[in-house]
C-alpha cells in the first residue's frame, strides 16, 4: 500500500458518521446490509449515507454488489487488512516482543 492510499482511507474514516458506517458493516460480514437498512440504523438521510459509502467505497473500505433491487454494502476486509498492515509494517523496529500485545489483542476478535 502506498501513502495516498492509507491517507485516503484514514481520511474516509476520520469523519463520525462514515467510521460508524465502517464498523457497522464489519459486524454484519459477511452478509452485508442494503445501503437504506445502513442509513435507518444509523438515523441518516439515504442521500447523505449513498455519499458516505461513495467515499468509503472510493477508499477501498466498502464493496457493493446488486441483489435484486438492493445494492448491498459490505466492509472490503482486504482493504482493512492492508491498512492496518502499512500501519504496523514496521512496528517496534523488528522487536517482536514488543508487538506481542498488539498482536494479542488482535487475535481473540479475528
Amino acid at each position: 500500500m502506498e501513502n495516498k492510499f492509507a491517507i485516503s482511507a484514514l481520511r474516509a474514516l476520520a469523519q463520525g458518521t462514515r467510521l460508524d458506517v465502517f464498523r457497522l458493516l464489519v459486524r454484519h460480514e459477511p452478509d452485508g446490509m442494503a445501503a437504506g437498512d445502513v442509513a435507518r440504523q444509523l438515523d441518516v438521510p439515504q442521500n447523505t449515507m449513498s455519499a458516505h459509502l461513495g467515499i468509503l467505497a472510493r477508499a477501498g473500505l466498502v464493496r457493493s454488489e446488486r441483489r435484486s433491487r438492493s445494492i448491498i454494502y459490505r466492509a472490503d476486509l482486504d482493504g482493512l487488512r492492508a491498512l492496518t498492515l502499512f500501519l504496523v509494517k514496521d512496528c517496534c523496529a523488528g522487536n517482536a516482543e514488543l508487538c506481542a500485545p498488539l498482536v494479542a489483542e488482535l487475535a481473540p476478535c479475528c
